[in-house]
């Protein structure tokens, strides 16, 4: 009877040890998802060569769905073209032989507020604004070697030939 008793109490701490663990894990794996940088958008379509360079200068060729990051940078060679979706809805469409930073891009879906900064550095780019372009209109800048746009529009395109 000690016995049975004794098997017992020994299966019930260890279930609830595991218990216990499970209901900290994700307190303590919070953290680390808030640390992670937050997805801007994703790659929509891609025509030729299309590289994406992250914040760290990894390049990589980018593929239809490839995630954006906050702080990409897109480069398209000759011929070639990308759009790409961020998470408000703009649409950017990045034309041949041309540089576009996406320097700055915070949205909160829930309360739609957010900010963005496109740097063109060569090339053509159009942009569709979403959410963040209807209900915030000065949080979206566009800028070229030469000047800054302040966006009042939805839908325009930029093109510049990367000298000063």
């Amino acid at each position: 009877m000690m016995k049975n008793f004794l098997t017992a109490a020994l299966g019930l701490a260890i279930v609830g040890a595991a218990t216990l663990a499970q209901a900290q894990a994700p307190a303590a794996a919070a953290p680390a998802a808030a640390a992670a940088p937050q997805q801007a958008g994703f790659v929509k379509s891609v025509r030729g060569t299309v590289q994406l360079l992250d914040g760290a200068g990894a390049t990589r060729t980018a593929a239809p769905g490839d995630a954006l990051g906050a702080v990409d940078r897109i480069v398209t060679g000759p011929d070639s073209s990308a759009a790409v979706v961020l998470r408000d809805n703009t649409t950017l469409m990045v034309g041949p032989s041309s540089r576009m930073d996406l320097k700055e891009f915070h949205f909160d879906g829930t309360t739609r507020e957010g900010g963005m900064l496109v740097s063109l550095l060569r090339g053509s780019m159009r942009m569709i604004t979403g959410l963040i372009g209807k209900t915030n209109p000065d949080a979206v800048r566009v800028e070229t070697q030469t000047a800054t746009i302040g966006i009042r529009g939805t839908d325009f395109i930029v093109q510049t030939d990367g000298q000063p």
